[in-house]
């Protein structure tokens, strides 16, 4: 199979038709086997039962229902599992990406031998202060943590070699950082193209001024992950040797002044000193056990899922 085209979807059951309809054009136009996997994040609409419709009249395209609303990451993370063919594609359902970059995007994959093509929406119609500065402020500094030349890390319009996708974990809401998570994977090839971003047609947008926040927070674990995600104790065993050997030194101190320099002075355990000692040995103590934890967690951690299926179509 050529391609697989992922949309998770929250409540767009106006705009499903009319995608399905410019997908399947464009494949047909292409001639690329495909299928399309819909994947329902607990939507509260009719947006499942047009799936089915959609699903009943074309066999490529493939249903998953989640049993409530999980995140989008969880819904990636399905769809990842699922695809079957040999460039995936992500968009999303609002009818804001457009299909007719896909021949182009694939072409960058299987041609240029990209492992990742991530959409550029250049020019954008969204609000300029609730949407588009955030967006600017965030990618900015996604850029500076990841080292990745990208100026839209989260465009949804996204195409992968299909061994990326089977060897990443998208988790939380990790899917704003999937080329960061391909780069820790070994996958170096990343590249943009400009993709035209159209107006939202039905609905509203489902992201408000928190996503940024959440963004601002998940970037600072996947960069902590990237850097010791596969060694904590390179972390946290060289903080506790630190302190370790602060403890030690004060207690060395208050020994040896104690015994050759100030033997009728105050009792040691009445100097500050002491305490500081004390403290610093402690606290160095439990980063080197919080290392040692984070290596045994690493090594015997299974992967878990965190969403349950309602229904599948198709699949």
């Amino acid at each position: 199979m050529d391609i697989s085209v992922i949309i998770p979807l929250l409540n767009e059951s106006h705009s499903l038709i009319e995608l399905h309809s410019s997908i399947r054009k464009v494949m047909a136009s292409k001639s690329f086997t495909y299928e399309v996997v819909f994947i329902d994040d607990g939507s509260s609409d009719n947006s499942w039962d047009i799936i089915n419709q959609i699903s009943e009249k074309d066999e490529f395209v493939k249903g998953i229902r989640f049993l409530k609303n999980y995140g989008k990451s969880q819904a990636l993370h399905i769809g990842f599992l699922k695809a079957k063919g040999n460039v995936v594609f992500t968009m999303d359902a609002d009818l804001q990406d457009d299909p007719e970059e896909i021949p182009e995007l694939y072409h960058m994959i299987v041609n240029e031998k990209y492992d990742l093509v991530s959409g550029w929406k250049k020019k954008r119609y969204d609000s300029l202060l609730f949407k588009n500065i955030p967006s600017k402020i965030f990618n900015f500094a996604a850029r500076l943590t990841s080292g990745i030349k990208l100026n839209d890390f989260n465009c949804g319009l996204k195409a992968y070699n299909a061994e990326v996708v089977k060897n990443i974990e998208v988790y939380g809401e990790m899917h704003r950082y999937i080329p960061v998570l391909a780069k820790n994977e070994g996958f170096n090839k990343i590249g943009q193209k400009v993709v035209r971003h159209r107006a939202r047609k039905y609905g509203r947008t489902k992201f408000g001024p928190s996503r940024f926040i959440h963004g601002f927070l998940d970037l600072i674990t996947i960069w902590f992950i990237s850097k010791f995600g596969k060694k904590p104790m390179h972390l946290f065993g060289r903080i506790g040797f630190i302190m370790l050997i602060i403890g030690f030194l004060f207690a060395a101190y208050l020994g040896y002044d104690k015994l050759f320099i100030n033997p009728d002075a105050r009792l040691i355990t009445e100097r500050p000193e002491f305490y500081i000692s004390l403290a610093t040995m402690i606290i160095g103590s439990q980063f080197f056990a919080m290392g040692f934890i984070g290596e045994l967690i690493l090594r015997y951690n299974k992967a878990k899922t965190h969403y349950r299926v309602r229904q599948e179509v198709n699949l």
